[in-house]
């Protein structure tokens, strides 16, 4: 039997740890965090200067029993968490729900899971830091009370199942705050200048010489006024310098850096890139991915360096310390491999293509400068002596770092591509090809991608590195529907040339060409919006940026020693809380009302609102159609907006329903919904592909998708006797059988599903939904139910908790007892 359990967070970790340690160590995970604060309002006791009340999630209830029962078998119990506040904490809650002392229990850390590494920490334990752990309890605690007091704010003044939070609601104003700076943008247009030179060299050889205009021309009449004197103009070399230039590589991965070059390079997104590197790293070849330090060990510095000078040579390498940013948590490494001489390390295509990315930044951090010449060249126009010409070139001297590696742009910075220029000499006279003016047009500043928001918010001091991918992933969660990622085809745009040709005749033409594409660009919701609107207003302090970074550097004062956290939370509280009940008592409900005109059939008001079913276009307030009449409501339309929907687009979404003709005997009908325009018949609804108008939509087009979606429903086969048919829905692929829907998950092909894995599905559904019901009322719509954190009642759409006994959830055999009248009684209770 082992004398030592060392119990770590991951699985997978465990797994790597256990290879470098012998007999005497068994290792176990907790698989993340074992307990968290209580559900709701009783999570917290303020009245208790904010005591927190933790409970042991359902479903680690047993791993912890089974590490109490690990416990007692072992002499000696070591805690080897994660190295970040997040990992302190766990490894707290770890000696409180086992037992353990926390004054005697050792703890180690370490920011690699190498042999060395594991070993040097053994011999080099320590406590649990409860300054750590105080820190991370209060940004729970803290996040718990904005969070759950806001949220209940957001119901009952926005729309319900809303949620915000002190990060998350940041997060979307940044958003929506780029958004509207877009819209606001006025584009002007102006005209961009550059010429083509014939030159020749000494022995009479032909080249091209391509130089621009040194500022921009306003509009036409200046284009046309620009190019006339060109016609009898002298092109003259006034001026050639040269001067040598070097450019330095980028310092190693931090998190934020890691997810911005993986979205740039790879094109992963943020969350995509934090499992992979969580992988990497707990399979010992990375050091810990949440860092916000840029700094190498020595070890790594020596490594480095002899794989430059064995690859490279000597010349190629350039030792380089770098210094953490102030405030750096932790003082951890930046990301890097854990053994230089692995390059390939893994079969899986996501994991080797970070790890290649993580390796070769580090290689290029310690490697020379690159050396460049860069040439510069200006040329007058003899007949405009304000004005001139430049041509500009760079040569690669000595290639230093690039040889491994370049750090990528964002999108809408522009790349600086310059070539090698010809042999030129001052005085010299050129022959014009021709000069051409083309329309260009200023751009708004681009929307955020992932990787863009998380460098932003790191710039204003918004969270740490172990909060940009939940932050992400929280905003564009489909409940709460605040910011989504988007994809646009763009629209034509017409564009002028003109063209000054060696003939001396200027000529003209109109050109299209593509604008507005965005791929993967995050955009806000209407209801993002109006959100962000109703916060800003009533709870500015939260919502400045200024505010979120202070608090942040509360935590790290925390973390240090320097300050207590009850004392934090309560100078928080108090004037949070005020702002809450204020909000509540007097606030107007937020509907993001915008009037677009009058009805010219009956006079009414049109208006687009915010409903509890979403954003709609409304024709008629209560008041103006009276008791027996109804206001008239149309749904905006997949890209529409509550802010820009202009009143000649609302009044086409009344148009609809249309009927554009029948097909065997029956009407069919264009309509559009809540998820966009669709084709009824014989009262089933297909939808119209993305892209087709619903209002230019003809009889034999609809036939078409009618006859097409038959074809899909079309069962597959039969189970028990009935029909099996495939869909593709909102949430992926399913199989629907006897009233059923069964979602097909990634692990089976759906276009290639075969009959016997549809009976599988169809089988764990069936038994899953067996043992779902407890006891069933249907006439009165009242269920008791099994649930992921225990029982709970279904009544029509809500769910309702069930009181604990004693503390602890009620079991489903005392729960059959009950009676129509007990359960009706709690869910009175609940409503009021």
């Amino acid at each position: 039997m082992a004398k030592n359990l060392l119990i770590v967070e991951s699985p997978a970790k465990a797994k790597t740890i256990e290879k470098y340690l012998g007999k005497d160590f068994t290792v176990k995970s907790s698989y993340g965090h074992i307990r968290d604060l209580d559900k709701g309002n009783k999570g917290i006791s303020i009245d208790r200067d904010f005591e927190p009340h933790y409970v042991v999630s359902p479903e680690k209830k047993k791993v912890v029993s089974q590490l109490k029962s690990e416990v007692k078998k072992a002499d000696e119990v070591w805690l080897a968490t994660d190295e970040d506040r997040e990992g302190e904490a766990i490894s707290w809650h770890l000696c409180q729900e086992l037992g353990l002392d926390i004054d005697q229990t050792k703890r180690i850390v370490f920011r690699e899971i190498t042999k060395p590494a594991i070993q040097k920490a053994i011999q080099n334990p320590r406590r649990v830091d409860q300054n750590l752990v105080n820190a991370q309890q209060a940004r729970r605690i803290l996040d718990r009370l904005v969070g759950f007091e806001l949220s209940e704010v957001l119901w009952r003044k926005v729309k319900n199942k809303l949620s915000a939070g002190r990060v998350q609601s940041v997060a979307v104003k940044l958003i929506v705050e780029r958004e509207r700076e877009i819209l606001a943008f006025e584009t002007v247009p102006y005209y961009k200048v550059s010429a083509l030179f014939e030159v020749l060299d000494k022995d009479g050889r032909k080249s091209e010489l391509k130089a621009e205009l040194t500022d921009k021309l306003k509009d036409e009449k200046a284009v046309q006024a620009f190019l006339e004197l060109c016609k009898n103009a002298v092109f003259q070399i006034e001026n050639i310098e040269v001067k040598p230039t070097q450019r330095k590589p980028a310092p190693p991965f931090t998190t934020s850096t890691l997810q911005q070059e993986a979205s740039r390079k790879l094109g992963f997104a943020v969350k995509r890139t934090m499992s992979t590197a969580q992988r990497l790293y707990e399979q010992g070849l990375i050091t810990y991915m949440r860092t916000d330090s840029m700094a190498l060990s020595n070890t790594a510095i020596g490594a480095i360096a002899d794989h430059i000078v064995s690859a490279y040579g000597e010349h190629y390498h350039q030792v380089r310390k770098y210094k953490s940013k102030s405030g750096a948590q932790e003082a951890h490494e930046a990301i890097r491999p854990t053994y230089m001489d692995r390059i390939v390390v893994s079969d899986n295509r996501d994991q080797q293509r970070l790890y290649e990315l993580i390796w070769k930044r580090t290689i290029a951090c310690q490697m020379a400068n690159a050396k460049l010449e860069k040439t510069n060249v200006d040329i007058s126009i003899s007949t405009m002596k304000d004005r001139s010409l430049r041509a500009s070139g760079e040569v690669l001297k000595f290639d230093g770092f690039l040889k491994v590696y370049m750090e990528s742009k964002d999108d809408d910075e522009e790349e600086d591509n310059k070539g090698i220029l010809p042999p030129l000499s001052i005085g010299q006279v050129l022959t014009l090809d021709l000069i051409k003016a083309t329309q260009r047009f200023t751009r708004p500043p681009s929307r955020y991608t992932e990787a863009g928001l998380v460098k932003k918010l790191e710039e204003l001091g918004i969270g740490r590195p172990s909060t940009y991918a939940p932050t992400i992933t929280k905003i564009m969660e489909e409940a709460r529907g605040y910011v989504i990622k988007e994809k646009r085809e763009g629209r034509s745009r017409e564009y002028k040339e003109f063209v000054l040709t060696p003939s001396g005749k200027v000529e003209s033409q109109e050109l299209t060409e593509m604008t507005g594409a965005i791929s993967n660009r995050l955009v806000p919701t209407d209801i993002g919006k109006i959100v962000t609107d109703f916060l800003d207003k009533h709870f500015d302090s939260i919502m400045k940026y200024g505010f979120t970074a202070e608090i942040e550097k509360q935590f790290d004062k925390i973390a240090d020693g320097k300050r207590g956290w009850k004392e934090m939370i309560r100078d928080f509280y108090s004037p949070f809380h005020g702002s809450v009940e204020k909000t509540l008592e007097h606030a107007e409900r937020a509907k993001g009302q915008r009037i677009l005109g009058t009805d010219p059939k009956t006079g009414h008001q049109v208006f687009v609102t915010l409903t509890r079913f979403g954003p709609v276009i409304q024709i008629g307030t209560r008041e103006e159609v009276g008791e027996e009449g109804k206001p008239r409501f149309a749904n905006l339309q997949p890209g529409m907006s509550m802010e820009t929907v202009t009143f000649e687009q609302a009044m086409e979404l009344f148009k609809l329903p249309r009927t554009v003709g029948q097909f065997e005997e029956k009407d069919v009908e264009i309509g559009a919904g809540r998820y966009g325009p669709y084709v009824k018949f014989d009262g089933k609804f297909v939808s119209l592909p993305k892209g087709m108008d619903p209002m230019q939509i003809e009889l034999d087009q609809a036939i078409e998708l009618i006859l097409q979606k038959r074809k899909e429903d079309e069962p597959i086969g039969t189970y028990e006797d009935l029909p099996i048919t495939k869909g593709k829905g909102r949430f992926g692929p399913f199989l629907k059988w006897n009233g059923m829907y069964v979602n097909v998950n990634k692990k089976y092909d759906f276009d290639n599903l075969t009959l016997d894995e549809a009976h599988e599905l169809i089988k764990a559904k069936v038994e899953k939904e067996a043992n779902r019901y407890i006891k069933q009322w249907p006439k009165e719509k009242i269920a008791l139910e099994n649930g992921r954190w225990g029982p709970f009642i279904r009544f029509k759409k809500k769910s309702i908790k069930i009181p604990r006994a004693k503390g602890e959830l009620l079991d489903p055999e005392v729960l059959k007892q009950w009676t129509l009248e007990e359960v009706q009684k709690i869910i009175a209770a609940a409503a009021k």
